[in-house]
């Protein structure tokens, strides 16, 4: 199997299981308990943590573990503010946008922000936005999860905080965690990741914070994590991810050119008469979205599974819409929205892989056109 749908979650290392295995057979204590053993668990918590920082370079922040990206987006969403405008724009990934929908349902007032031809925020509309409105919480994406689009989190948060110091800035950083070169600036408030997008686990997120942060729960219970988010911690997954990000961290450099090579491939062997090239060579290259032009994306997708190609047909949360959201909001008409391809590499994809591929791609859908004539 050829497995390119990496955006959407990726195959766990097994080296990382096999290390992190001791958590369930030596230390599956529960972390709140106050003997010894329960201690250590604490600190298998504390240390990922800590790691987790010194990554991003982050000295002024704290750590949340949670069960998922989406939790921690709904978190910043829901519990850093109570008032004001609540701004996004309108390429964030559902757990942001659909947050902010039940905003509106809750008497907030909201604004989506209109978006570049390539997926990221349009900053001067934003800060405009920004200037004219009494805004409160701004949550904008890194790296847009459809188009690879690259948000400069920073520089938005700075000039955000020079508009007004007070308004509340969150990144949605799933999909930039471990594949991008980033340390997180002082001036971004909270910072969403996920464990399963770097070859980790499905059910193990984080929320990165600032100290002087004023938040509140969104879960209720046993008080864990500081009494920011209750229920027994997820000590293996956590160890497992942590494990994970280092395999990242250690290789960012090496896996980014790696799969910018890819990505450059791939474009080029694509029949330009039969695909639309949507990412942009600025974006990340670990997401690139094509559309077979006039043809369903769908039908694509399905008919590279007889080859044992998996692709996906845009973000895993919104497969079931026929348009994308995010593709259109970039101003798409419907001849390309329907034939949205959605291609996300690993380090573990190899040339050889993306070469069948290309040629793969290039024959289903040279034949699907030729049928539908």
């Amino acid at each position: 199997m050829i497995y390119l749908d990496n955006a959407a979650t990726t195959k766990p290392y097994n080296e990382c299981l096999k290390q992190a295995n001791i958590v369930n057979t030596e230390e599956y204590f529960n972390p709140s308990a106050l003997y010894q053993k329960g201690i250590d668990a604490t600190k298998i918590i504390k240390t990922a943590k800590n790691n987790i920082l010194r990554r991003l370079g982050a000295i002024n922040h704290e750590v949340i573990f949670t069960s998922c990206g989406s939790e921690s987006d709904n978190q910043a969403v829901f519990c850093a503010v109570n008032r004001g405008v609540f701004v996004t724009d309108k390429g964030e990934h559902s757990a942001i946008h659909k947050s902010f929908l039940e905003l509106k349902n809750r008497g907030r007032q909201i604004e989506f922000i209109d978006l570049n031809k390539d997926g990221s925020v349009n900053t001067d509309k934003l800060f405009d936005f920004c200037l004219n409105n009494e805004v409160s919480f701004v949550s904008i994406i890194h790296v847009n999860n459809e188009t690879g689009a690259i948000n400069d989190v920073n520089y938005i948060a700075e000039k955000i905080k020079s508009i007004n110091k007070n308004i509340v800035f969150h990144v949605d950083g799933v999909q930039a965690y471990g594949k991008l070169d980033y340390k997180i600036s002082d001036n971004v408030d909270l910072y969403s990741i996920s464990a399963h997008k770097i070859n980790a686990l499905k059910g193990t997120g984080v929320l990165i914070k600032k100290k002087n942060l004023h938040l509140n729960p969104l879960i209720f219970g046993g008080g864990q994590e500081n009494g920011l988010r209750s229920g027994t911690e997820n000590v293996f997954g956590i160890k497992v991810f942590d494990l994970a990000s280092e395999i990242h961290y250690g290789k960012l450099k090496e896996n980014y050119e790696h799969v910018s090579e890819l990505k450059r491939l791939l474009i080029e062997k694509l029949d330009k008469e039969l695909f639309y090239i949507i990412s942009t060579d600025n974006g990340s290259p670990y997401i690139l979205s094509v559309s077979a032009v006039c043809v369903r994306g769908e039908v694509v997708m399905h008919t590279l599974e007889n080859f044992g190609i998996i692709v996906g047909n845009g973000s895993a949360c919104s497969s079931k819409n026929r348009y994308s959201r995010i593709i259109e909001a970039c101003g798409y008409d419907k001849k390309i929205l329907d034939g949205v391809i959605r291609i996300s590499f690993s380090a573990e994809n190899t040339v050889e892989e993306i070469e069948f591929t290309a040629d793969k791609l290039n024959s289903v859908v040279k034949r699907l056109k030729g049928i539908m004539k």
